[in-house]
């Protein structure tokens, strides 16, 4: 169920993870100004999300790092209970994981045929 080390789409997964820490840094803006989130309720959502997609992303290649990213997806989606337009920008990163993953699969089922 897990994707191979040597798979091209794990490249794509890592990024995927990465450009998230990137959302979830910018997401703590919009719950504090936007939302009306208290800052440090804020800040430990958005740091303890963007902490995990840096460590998934690091870890990718292990599958333990594969589970850890599939876990980011989840958070991501979940920070829409606080901030609710992250239900959108979490969805949409969410797909596009779920995408890259399914488009590795079909790889790795075309190079065992």
């Amino acid at each position: 169920m897990l994707l191979g080390r040597d798979n091209p789409m794990i490249r794509v997964l890592m990024l995927t993870l990465y450009f998230e820490v990137v959302v979830f840094g910018l997401s703590l803006a919009v719950m504090v100004m936007v939302d009306d989130v208290r800052p440090g309720l804020a800040g430990g959502l958005a740091g303890v999300a963007a902490l995990l997609a840096v460590v998934a992303g690091a870890t990718i290649k292990r599958p333990y790092g594969q589970v850890l990213g599939w876990l980011t997806q989840v958070v991501g989606v979940a920070l829409g209970i606080v901030s609710p337009i992250m239900y959108v920008v979490g969805g949409i990163f969410a797909g596009l994981y779920l995408a890259s993953f399914i488009l590795g699969r079909r790889i790795a089922a075309g190079r065992t045929a």
